[in-house]
C-alpha cells in the first residue's frame, strides 16, 4: 500500500484494550468489528496489557468483517530490568505498544510477550531493553500512554532524559518503526506530555501518532468501565482512594473527533495509516504443526511401520481367537482404520500418543482403558492406547475420526494421579521444553456472578443483590436477556426497579467476559516447532501455558493431547500392590474376566460403595432396579442416568426383565437396539439407525447426527427428505433412502423423529464403555480384595481425610476395622494389617510432614520398635522433628499404646525435648558434664519423663484434638448418642453441601437446589458474630455433622430468637433454606433451631423443644398448598400409614389420558417407595389419592429428577 492510499483510509485505532486485559479492557471481541464499521474504519489493532490472550479471536472476528487486523501487546517494561524483583522500583513500570508488521514480528512479539511471564514476571509479566534489542525486528513501537518511558521521564521534567530515550527506541527499531504517542484525551498532565512529545519529535524528526488508549466502546460506557474496575480492584463506587479513569474519553472515538482533538496535527492522524499499511502479520488456520516421530531406520516410512506394528498389536490382541471369520472382521476394520489415519496425515498422532503411553506402562504408570470417542479405534486398542474392544462392544470409528468431515482427534488419557506429571515431563525432555506447554483456560463472568460483582461494586445491598441473582436461572451458559425471557420476577425486577435495572444493563456488558486466566486440566500441546514462533506463552503457578485456549490453539493448528489424572487408577494401582505383598497374586488388569456373576450380583444388591461410577444414591438405586448381568447392563446404566436419556430407564428395566415388552419399530432396528433391549440409548446407535435404515455413509451419518443435536431447522427437513425417500448427500453420493429398503413411510417418518429427538442427549457409548470398565474393575477388587481395595481408597484422601471420613463408615459396614495411628505398627500410608483391618497411615496426620515420617519408619526400621515414651523421644531426638510434631502424633492416638495419658505426655514434651538438645549440644561442644546436674538428672534424661499428675483430656477434647489433626474421628464421635434422633429428625447432611471435584463425572446425585428447604443437624463448632449496618446482631455457625462440616448463617430475627442455645458444642437441629452462590460452597440459611439434649440414666436424645416430623422436602423448594386442598386430601385415607407423616402432593394441568400422565406414572411406578403421592387436577379440581404402588421412593436425587419432570413449583410436601 502507497502513501496516498494509506492517508485515504484515514484514522486507524491503534492502542486499544479488548476483554483480555482482564478486569480492565471492556470492549467486546464481537462487538468491536461493528462498531468500527460502523465509524467507517478498515483497519484496527490489539494491544492487551502485557497478554495475546485475545489476539486469535481477535484477529479471526475482523476478517470475518473484513477489517484489516493489527496484532500487537502494550508491553510491561522493567525499569531496572526484568531480572531485578525487589520492592517498589521494580514494581513501577513503563508501558510500550508493539505492533507486529510482519510474520518475523510476529513471532519476535511472541518471544517478548513469552520471556515477561517466563523471565520477568514482578507483579506483572515485565519486559527489558536487552530483549528489546534482542527481538526488536519486524515490530513497530509506540511510545504508549502517561506511563510510557518518555512519557514517564517527561513528566519528571528529565526533558533531556526524555530525548535521549526516544532516541534510544528509535535507533533500536529504525526511523519509521517508532512513533511518540500523543493521546486524546482531556487530563492535563496528558496535554503537557502531548506538547513535549511534539517537541521532541519536532527535534528528532521522530513521527508523532494519535491514538487514544481505547478501554470502553462507547462513551457512554464509561460509568460501566468504572464498575468493571471497582470489580477488579475490590472497591465500592463511592471509594475514593482506588484505581479510576480521570476522564470518561477512553473509547473508540471516530476520525473525525480525533481530527478534532489534533486539527494541527494531521500527520499525527495519517500516520496511524501508514502503521496500518505496514502492518501484515497473520494466523495461519488449517496448517498442522504436529512433530514427526521418528521411526526406526529399518523401515521404509512411517506408514510401514505403523502398520507393521498394529498388525503386531493385533496379533497378540487376537492371541486366542481361532475362529477366521472374527479375525477378518478385526483385520478388514484395522484396514479400513489405517487408511483413514493416514490419508488424514495422522500417523504420527498415534504414534505420539502410543509411545508416551508405552513409557508409562514401562514404567509402571497406571494408564486408564481410555475415555471418549477415541476408544471406538480399533487401532488405538491393538497399539495399547486403549484397552477397549471396539468390536465386541459396538463403537464406532467414525465417531473418532470422520474422513467426511475435517476434525481433529483428540486421545483423552488417563493416568495414575500421582505420577501423571512423571509421563508429561517424559514428553517434554523427548520433544523439547520449548515445544511442549499445557493450555491455558479462561474462567468467565457468568451471569449470577456477574450480577453479585456489579451490585457489590455499586453497593447494592447484599439480600437485594443475591434476590436478584437468584432470580437467573441456574443453568450452564445462561445469559440474563434469556433469563429474563423464562423469569417473570427477573423481567419485573428489571421494568420496575431502577437499582435492579442499572445493575442488569451493567452486568449484560460484561457477562461471559473472562475474568481470570487458569491452567486446563490436561491439555499438552506438543508442537513441531518452538511454540514461540506460534503462539505466546505464560506461567500459571509452576505451568508454562500457551495463552490461546483450547479452541485457539487447535485453530493455529497445535494438537492438544490430554493427559488426565484420575485417582481410581491410583486406588487400583495401591490395591494391586497390597494384594501381591499380602497374598503373593498378581492382578492383571489387562485380563480380568468381565463375566463373574458374583460381580453383578454385589451391584445389583446396591453395595456399590467405591465403584467408580455407580456409588451415587441415584444410581445404586438404579443398579438395583436393574440387577445387572453383563459389562453391557454398566454401559447402560451409566449411559442412561443423565438428563435426558433418564426418560428411557424404566422402559428400559422392564425390557431388560420382560422380553415380551421389547418393540421394534422395523425389523431393520433389531440388529442394533438389541444389545439395549429395544431402547435407543447411545449416539452410535443413532448413527447405526441413519446408515443402515436409509443408505447414508457412516461418516454422513455422523454429521447428520451432529446436526440433530444442533437441531437447525433447515438442514434437518433437507436430511429428513433423503432419510424418507432417499436422494443425493452433501457429496453427491446417492442415498437409498428407508422406503426403498422396505420401511413405510409412516414408520420411516417415527425413526427419523425418535432420532432427531434422542440425538441431542444420547450418550457417547465409547466413553460409557470405558468408565464402565474401570467401573467392574473397582467392584471386582472390592469383591474379591476388600480389606486391601479400601485401604486403597482411603488412601486416595490422605492428604484430607474430611473428605474420607464417608468411606471409613463405608469400611465399617463392610465388616472391616479401621485401626488408629501407631508408630509402631503405622506405615506412611493407610495400609492393611491382617484380613478386615485397616491401619491408619502417619502421614495422614497433620503438622507432620513427609520427611519426618520416613525417618521415623527409618529409625524403627533400624532400632527396633520404641519400647517407651522416653525410648521415643530419644531416638527422634536427633531426626528433624519438633514439638507441633510431637503434638500431632500424640494427638492422633498414634502414642497410645505407651498407656500414658495424651495431657502428661504433652505436659512432659517440652522440658525433656529441651534436656535432650542441650544434652546433645554439650556433648557435641566435648563436654562431659551436664552443667551441673545431678545423678538423678542425668537418668531423667537416659529414663523416662517424670510425669505430673494432672487429669486426662475429657472425651469431648480428645475428640477434638484427634479431628483436628486428622480430619476425622477414631476413637469415635461426638454425634454418636444422637445418630437415631438425627436420622429422625434431619433430611440432609453436609455431604449435599460437598462440591463435587468432577474428576470422576459422578453424575446425577443429590443436587441442592438454590432457597430449598432443608432440615439439618450438628455439633455447633464456633460462632463468629457481627453487626449489621442496622446495628443488629447476626451469626456465622460452623457445624459438624457425621460426615463434614457445613456453614449456617443466622440473620438478626432468627439469632435474636434462638442466641442463647448457640453455644459452642451444643448439638442443633437447624430447619432452613439452602443458598446456593456459585463460587463459593452452599450455605444453609437458618430460620428456626432447636437443641438436642441427653436426658435420663439411658442417654437417650430429645430435642429441647417439642418438635413435629419435617415437612421440609428434601431436594426442591417446599411450595405450601391452601388450607382447603389439605382439608380435602386429608380426607381421603391412604391405604398404608405414610412415611414420616408426608405426602407428596402433585399439581398436574391435563387428563388421566394425557401422554405426560401416563409419563409421570411411569416414573412413579419405577421408582416405587413409600411416600403416598396425591395429584391435584388443576384443571377439574379433582383430587386423587394414588394407589400405593404409584407410591415414591423420597430419596433426595429422585424427587430432583421428578421435580424436572413436573416443574418443582407444581409439588408440594406436607
Amino acid at each position: 500500500m502507497d502513501m496516498e492510499t494509506a492517508k485515504s483510509k484515514g484514522f486507524v485505532h491503534l492502542h486499544l484494550h479488548t476483554e483480555y486485559s482482564l478486569l480492565d479492557g471492556a470492549i467486546r471481541v464481537e462487538s468491536l468489528a461493528a462498531r468500527l464499521k460502523e465509524l467507517g474504519m478498515s483497519s484496527c489493532a490489539i494491544t492487551d496489557h502485557g497478554v495475546m490472550y485475545g489476539t486469535v479471536n481477535f484477529y479471526q472476528a475482523m476478517m470475518k468483517a473484513g477489517i484489516h487486523p493489527i496484532i500487537g501487546c502494550e508491553c510491561y517494561v522493567a525499569p531496572r530490568g526484568r531480572h531485578n524483583k525487589e520492592g517498589s522500583a521494580d514494581r513501577d513500570l513503563f508501558h510500550l505498544v508493539l505492533l507486529a508488521k510482519d510474520q518475523t514480528g510476529l513471532v519476535n512479539l511472541n518471544r517478548l510477550v513469552s520471556a515477561g511471564f517466563t523471565e520477568g514476571y514482578y507483579y506483572r509479566p515485565r519486559i527489558d531493553h536487552e530483549l528489546l534489542e534482542k527481538y526488536h525486528e519486524g515490530l513497530i513501537a509506540l511510545s504508549a500512554c502517561l506511563s510510557g518511558e518518555v512519557a514517564v521521564q517527561i513528566s519528571r521534567e528529565e526533558f533531556a532524559k526524555a530525548k535521549e530515550t526516544a532516541l534510544w527506541y528509535d535507533q533500536l527499531f529504525g526511523r519509521g518503526n517508532y512513533y511518540l504517542e500523543i493521546q486524546a484525551n482531556q487530563i492535563p498532565e496528558q496535554a503537557r506530555v502531548n506538547q513535549h512529545m511534539i517537541a521532541i519529535a519536532s527535534e528528532t524528526g521522530i513521527p508523532l501518532v494519535a491514538t487514544n488508549d481505547c478501554h470502553y466502546l462507547k462513551k457512554e460506557d464509561a460509568t460501566a468501565h468504572d464498575v468493571l474496575l471497582c470489580m477488579q480492584t475490590g472497591k465500592h463506587i463511592s471509594d475514593r482512594d482506588r484505581m479510576r479513569m480521570p476522564t470518561d474519553d477512553f473509547y473508540i472515538k471516530s476520525e473525525e473527533e480525533m481530527r478534532a482533538f489534533f486539527p494541527h496535527l494531521p500527520s499525527a492522524i495519517e500516520n496511524t495509516a501508514v502503521i496500518a499499511s505496514m502492518c501484515h502479520a497473520q494466523y495461519t488456520f488449517g496448517e498442522i504443526h504436529l512433530p514427526t516421530f521418528i521411526i526406526p531406520s529399518n523401515y521404509v516410512d512411517r506408514n510401514e511401520y505403523f502398520r507393521v506394528l498394529t498388525e503386531q498389536g493385533l496379533n497378540e490382541r487376537l492371541a486366542h481367537e481361532n475362529e477366521t471369520e472374527m479375525r477378518k472382521a478385526y483385520s478388514d476394520r484395522l484396514s479400513y482404520e489405517l487408511s483413514v489415519i493416514s490419508s488424514m496425515g495422522y500417523i504420527d498422532y498415534y504414534l505420539i500418543v502410543w509411545d508416551f503411553i508405552k513409557y508409562a506402562r514401562d514404567h509402571e504408570i497406571m494408564v486408564g482403558p481410555g475415555r471418549g470417542s477415541g476408544a471406538g479405534s480399533l487401532a488405538a486398542y491393538v497399539l495399547g492406547i486403549t484397552n477397549i474392544d471396539p468390536i465386541r462392544y459396538g463403537l464406532i470409528f467414525e465417531r473418532f475420526l470422520n474422513s467426511e468431515r475435517v476434525s481433529m482427534p483428540d486421545f483423552d488419557i488417563d493416568f495414575c494421579y500421582e505420577r501423571r506429571q512423571e509421563v508429561i515431563d517424559y514428553v517434554t525432555e523427548k520433544y523439547g521444553a520449548d515445544r511442549v506447554a499445557q493450555v491455558i483456560s479462561f474462567g468467565t463472568l457468568a451471569a449470577r456472578a456477574c450480577v453479585r460483582d456489579v451490585a457489590r461494586a455499586l453497593e447494592v445491598p447484599y439480600a437485594d443483590s443475591d434476590r436478584l441473582a437468584k432470580m437467573i436461572p441456574f443453568s450452564p451458559g445462561m445469559k440474563i436477556q434469556e433469563a429474563m425471557k423464562i423469569s417473570p420476577d427477573l423481567k419485573a425486577a428489571y421494568d420496575t426497579n431502577p437499582a435492579a435495572k442499572n445493575v442488569l444493563d451493567t452486568a449484560m456488558l460484561f457477562e461471559g467476559m473472562p475474568r481470570h486466566a487458569s491452567t486446563h486440566a490436561a491439555g499438552v500441546v506438543i508442537s513441531s516447532c518452538p511454540l514461540t514462533d506460534l503462539a505466546p506463552l505464560s506461567k500459571n503457578d509452576d505451568s508454562i501455558v500457551v495463552q490461546f485456549d483450547k479452541n485457539n490453539v487447535e485453530a493455529i493448528g497445535l494438537l492438544k493431547f490430554d493427559f488426565l489424572g484420575l485417582r481410581t487408577l491410583t486406588v487400583m494401582r495401591d490395591t494391586a500392590q497390597m494384594v501381591l505383598r499380602n497374598r503373593g497374586i498378581i492382578i492383571d488388569y489387562d485380563h480380568l474376566p468381565m463375566d463373574e456373576m458374583c460381580i453383578y450380583e454385589m451391584i445389583g444388591r446396591g453395595e456399590t460403595e467405591g465403584i467408580f461410577q455407580l456409588e451415587s444414591a441415584g444410581m445404586t438405586s438404579f443398579m438395583t432396579e436393574l440387577a445387572p448381568t453383563s459389562i453391557e447392563d454398566i454401559i447402560a446404566g451409566i449411559s442412561l442416568y443423565r438428563p435426558g436419556p433418564m426418560d428411557q430407564i424404566p422402559r428400559y428395566v422392564k425390557a431388560r426383565h420382560d422380553a415380551s415388552s421389547i418393540h421394534y419399530d422395523h425389523p431393520l432396528l433389531e440388529p442394533i437396539l438389541k444389545v439395549t433391549y429395544g431402547c435407543m440409548v447411545y449416539q452410535e446407535q443413532a448413527m447405526q439407525i441413519v446408515r443402515d435404515v436409509a443408505g447414508f455413509s457412516m461418516g454422513q451419518s455422523d454429521n447428520i447426527r451432529r446436526a440433530m443435536s444442533k437441531k437447525k431447522a433447515s438442514i434437518m427437513n433437507n436430511y429428513r427428505q433423503i432419510f424418507i425417500y432417499g436422494g443425493v448427500d452433501e457429496l453427491g453420493r446417492e442415498v437409498d433412502g428407508a422406503q426403498k429398503r422396505g420401511v413405510p413411510e409412516a414408520v420411516a417418518e417415527k425413526i427419523f423423529d425418535d432420532v432427531a429427538q434422542f440425538a441431542g442427549y444420547a450418550f457417547n457409548k465409547s466413553h460409557a464403555a470405558a468408565y464402565a470398565v474401570v467401573g467392574y474393575t473397582t467392584g471386582y477388587l472390592k469383591y474379591h480384595y476388600p480389606t486391601e481395595f479400601m485401604a486403597a481408597m482411603l488412601n486416595s484422601y490422605r492428604g484430607n481425610l474430611s473428605q474420607a471420613a464417608w468411606y471409613v463408615g463405608c469400611a465399617k459396614r463392610m465388616g472391616i476395622h479401621i485401626l488408629p495411628p501407631d508408630i509402631n505398627k503405622s506405615q506412611a500410608k493407610f495400609d492393611t494389617e491382617g484380613d478386615g483391618f485397616i491401619r491408619m497411615g502417619l502421614s495422614a496426620i497433620k503438622n507432620v510432614g513427609e520427611g519426618a515420617i520416613i525417618q521415623l519408619v527409618e529409625e524403627r526400621n533400624k532400632g527396633g520398635m520404641f519400647l517407651t515414651y522416653g525410648d521415643f523421644l530419644r531416638r527422634m531426638d536427633k531426626l528433624d522433628m519438633n514439638k507441633k510434631m510431637y503434638e500431632s502424633l500424640i494427638f492422633a492416638s498414634a502414642l497410645d499404646l505407651f498407656d500414658i495419658p495424651r495431657s502428661q505426655m504433652v505436659a512432659v514434651l517440652e522440658p525433656f525435648v529441651s534436656q535432650l538438645q542441650a544434652n546433645r549440644k554439650n556433648q557435641m561442644d566435648g563436654q562431659l558434664s551436664l552443667f551441673g546436674l545431678s545423678e538423678n538428672d542425668g537418668d531423667t534424661i537416659s529414663g523416662e519423663p517424670q510425669y505430673p499428675s494432672i487429669e486426662e483430656y475429657s472425651v469431648s477434647e480428645k475428640l477434638a484434638l484427634e479431628k483436628d489433626v486428622l480430619g476425622l474421628y477414631i476413637s469415635g464421635h461426638p454425634l454418636d448418642a444422637y445418630k437415631s434422633m438425627i436420622a429422625a429428625f434431619a433430611n440432609t447432611d453436609s455431604t449435599a453441601f460437598t462440591r463435587a471435584t468432577g474428576e470422576d463425572e459422578v453424575m446425577i446425585d443429590r443436587v441442592l437446589k438454590d432457597q430449598e428447604r432443608v432440615v439439618m443437624a450438628g455439633l455447633m463448632k464456633s460462632r463468629t458474630t457481627k453487626a449489621t449496618k442496622s446495628k443488629e446482631m447476626m451469626a456465622f455457625l460452623q457445624m459438624e455433622d457425621l460426615f463434614g462440616e457445613y456453614e449456617v448463617i443466622v440473620f438478626p430475627k432468627t439469632f435474636s430468637t434462638y442466641a442463647q442455645i448457640l453455644q459452642q458444642n451444643h448439638v442443633l437441629l437447624i430447619r432452613g433454606k439452602v443458598s446456593i452462590r456459585e463460587d463459593e460452597p452452599p450455605k444453609l440459611i437458618a430460620e428456626s433451631i432447636e437443641e438436642f439434649v441427653q436426658s435420663g440414666d439411658d442417654g437417650e436424645t430429645q430435642a429441647a423443644e417439642t418438635s413435629s416430623t419435617s415437612n421440609l422436602s428434601r431436594t426442591m423448594q417446599e411450595k405450601q398448598i391452601t388450607e382447603d386442598d389439605r382439608r380435602s386430601d386429608l380426607s381421603q385415607k391412604p391405604s398404608a400409614p405414610p412415611a414420616r407423616g408426608q405426602r407428596l402432593g402433585v399439581r398436574f394441568f391435563g387428563k388421566k389420558n394425557d401422554d405426560e400422565y401416563k409419563r409421570m406414572l411411569a416414573f412413579l411406578a419405577y421408582f416405587h417407595g413409600r411416600m403416598p403421592v396425591v395429584v391435584f387436577f388443576a384443571d377439574t379440581k379433582e383430587i386423587l389419592s394414588l394407589p400405593n404402588e404409584y407410591w415414591i421412593d423420597p430419596e433426595s436425587d429422585i424427587l430432583h429428577e421428578f421435580s424436572v419432570i413436573c416443574g418443582a413449583d407444581n409439588l408440594a410436601l406436607y
